[in-house]
């Protein structure tokens, strides 16, 4: 398999050495299983001839005209991590340059994949419209602003939609190059992850922290205020329009804008929040938690955190 890394200046550290180490390290194992046919052959383009890392570091590229069409192209991060300092690398011409590619290598049938916020590059080449994704989960209310026609679920860690796979923030790299070693060889990826030491991470939900996000946007930083103040309570859209001080259709509409989710989704991401908060620092029942934010059992707020952070009760409060 031909695999092209599309580096671009400020390239994040971590992103580009983790695809590298990633496959590196699945060649290793296949060699050594006597499946050298399983090989990743990795090579690192850039519309420059060499480009520095976030930190510093210089990393040469090859240009991509010299070489055979890619059967894999995937965009590591840049190391903007603010919209401001990432809408600035956005307009960069090398950006522009970077996303032409794209669309001839994907044209020309390879699958394209992208990782945190170099999934923001892979969108603004429109590949992306029509289709679902994901992305760095803080950087969520950005990216629904700016490319408004991709459909975004920023919980998940891998999207992969036809020929088109985007992975969540940072260290997600590592989930995506290990999503293309499974495709190839489950086995081969299975051992990879256990040399690596990586457990699978099917969602970034327990990651996200739900009033960072809010604050993107006042109507539903007050809204976010004023859930949190009822979590116990039952859900009301009439209720919480009043006290945010707009209508019920204004708030539904903010709220899908910013979080991607109606009101009373996002009341149900803050109970689970505080449910796991206290799980985690106390010893009441499950029941008793399900009482404290607004759920009639602890069955039905089981099914509620298994859904949403993909894993259960016993290994949230293992965690602590």
């Amino acid at each position: 398999m031909r695999i092209y890394v599309l580096a671009l200046h400020e390239v994040f550290d971590t992103g580009l050495s983790s695809l590298l180490d990633t496959f590196g390290t699945a060649n290793t194992l296949a060699e050594s299983a006597g499946t050298s046919s399983t090989r990743f052959d990795v090579t690192i383009i850039g519309i420059r001839p060499r480009v520095l890392t976030s930190q510093g570091l210089s990393v040469p590229t090859q240009s991509a005209s010299r070489l055979l069409p890619p059967d894999v192209v995937l965009v590591p991060a840049i190391g903007a991590k603010r919209p401001d300092t990432l809408r600035v690398a956005l307009e960069r011409r090398e950006t522009a340059e970077a996303q032409a590619l794209l669309r001839d290598w994907s044209a020309g049938g390879a699958l394209v994949g992208a990782a945190c916020t170099g999934t923001f590059i892979l969108a603004g080449s429109s590949l992306l419209n029509g289709r679902h994704a994901t992305t760095s989960w803080w950087l969520a209310p950005f990216f629904r602003e700016r490319y408004p026609h991709v459909v975004l679920d920023e919980s998940r860690m891998i999207v992969n939609a036809s020929r088109f796979v985007t992975a969540g923030a940072a260290l997600a790299h590592l989930d995506l190059a290990l999503w293309l070693v499974r495709r190839r060889s489950p086995a081969l990826a299975a051992l990879t992850t256990r040399y690596l030491v990586v457990d699978p991470r099917p969602s970034q939900a327990a990651f996200i922290i739900p009033d960072h996000l809010a604050h993107a946007d006042p109507c539903v930083e007050r809204f976010e205020r004023w859930a949190r103040r009822r979590l116990a309570d039952g859900f009301s859209l009439n209720d919480a329009a009043r006290a945010v001080a707009t209508s019920p259709r204004t708030l539904t509409r903010r709220l899908q804008s910013v979080m991607g989710k109606s009101p009373l989704a996002y009341f149900q991401d803050l109970r689970v929040e505080r449910a796991v908060h206290l799980l985690q620092t106390r010893n009441t029942s499950i029941d008793q938690i399900a009482d404290q934010v607004g759920y009639a059992n602890g069955t039905t707020l089981r099914t509620l955190i298994r859904r949403k952070l993909g894993c259960g009760v016993r290994e949230l409060r293992a965690r602590n």
